[in-house]
């Protein structure tokens, strides 16, 4: 009893002393590899040779991404504006969108919706959709 009570009591200062970087380094040197080309081994270079051609391939696609990226994003850009403006510029020259003619399949109401005034689509625009319930083709 008494020399587990001492070996229970002595144990954390015995990994304490464990933990003292003098201990430690002792058993890390032990487990190290005693050859003295130790880092130059076919792994490293291996891993050296993909940590290069990934630092390349990274500058590579960094290019890419200022050089051609960034200005096809603009060209493009500046397209959907120009088409835009034309698309709204050609609504202006129609008529008014109570002049228009309503065909039969446009705006077909078998049932009234459940929002607002039951018959506008969930998507309805008033500046572009118009429905005239009174009004025959």
């Amino acid at each position: 009893m008494f020399f587990q009570h001492r070996l229970l009591r002595g144990a954390p200062r015995f990994a304490a002393q464990l933990r003292s970087p003098v201990i430690r380094s002792v058993m890390q040197r032990r487990l190290a590899s005693s050859t003295p080309q130790a880092g130059e081994n076919a792994f490293v270079r291996e891993r050296q040779a993909v940590k290069e051609h990934a630092g390349a391939t990274t500058e590579l696609w960094r290019k890419i991404s200022i050089y051609a990226v960034i200005p096809a994003l603009i060209l493009a850009g500046a397209n959907a504006y120009n088409l835009w403006t034309e698309h709204w510029e050609h609504w202006s020259h129609m008529p008014p969108l109570e002049e228009r003619v309503e065909y039969p399949y446009q705006n077909i109401r078998t049932r009234n919706y459940q929002w607002g005034d039951g018959d506008k689509t969930l998507f309805w625009n008033d500046s572009v959709n118009y429905h005239n319930k009174d009004k025959a083709t």
